[in-house]
């Protein structure tokens, strides 16, 4: 990920990583992969397979493409200091074990020191970093720290609750089951009474 800043405008420009993607190569390599699980995509008896390598390469290829975004912030002048969090933000990735889906919400949210925040930019650094091949637990602390690091709060706060289909589809077969991971940053963190405000506001409350 790399950036380029403008101090007078508070735009940081968000780009993705400098990947090049082949279709062509990826749709063949997933043909042999196909073909190796013993699945003939030309099998005349099952014709719809023919286009599913071209298919699953563009699949992939949208899941692991982030967006372009403006990471756009505004100087906090009515220096509004209480808690600022989106809820349920939608999150879907790419586990990094096994390239299977992983879904759910993530609950990010920070308290403001000099400046503030667009708020549709929370769902969009959780997409951007989403949008790779991830564990979920460096998901979490990624998001963390890009907001850390572009907006300088006094503290962040990030909750991520997903389930994983390399868990409930295969391996352990456990569906329904869910992960939660979180991370905390500054105040947040280092505040007992900022923490428990965090945790009840996102229903976290240990029970």
């Amino acid at each position: 990920m790399s950036a380029s800043v403008s101090s007078i405008t508070g735009r940081t420009r968000v780009h993705p990583p400098g990947t090049v993607r082949d279709l062509d190569a990826a749709a063949e390599a997933a043909g042999a992969m196909m073909r190796a699980l013993g699945i003939d995509p030309d099998d005349p008896a099952t014709p719809d397979l023919a286009l599913t390598p071209r298919r699953l390469a563009a699949a992939y290829a949208e899941l692991l493409t982030p967006d372009e975004f403006d990471m756009t912030t505004f100087e906090n002048a009515q220096e509004y200091d209480e808690m600022v969090l989106v809820r349920d933000i939608p999150m879907q990735s790419v586990c990094e074990h096994h390239l299977l889906p992983f879904v759910g919400r993530a609950h990010v949210a920070y308290l403001p020191a000099e400046r503030i925040v667009g708020l549709s930019k929370l769902a969009r650094v959780v997409a951007h970093f989403a949008s790779r091949p991830q564990t979920q637990e460096r998901l979490t602390t990624q998001i963390a720290s890009h907001l850390d690091e572009h907006l300088r709060p006094r503290g962040v706060g990030v909750v991520i609750e997903a389930e994983h289909t390399c868990m409930t589809l295969r391996g352990a077969r456990a569906p329904g089951s869910s992960t939660t991971t979180s991370s905390l940053r500054g105040v947040i963190k280092e505040s007992p009474a900022s923490r428990a405000e965090f945790l009840a506001l996102v229903g976290r409350v240990s029970r």
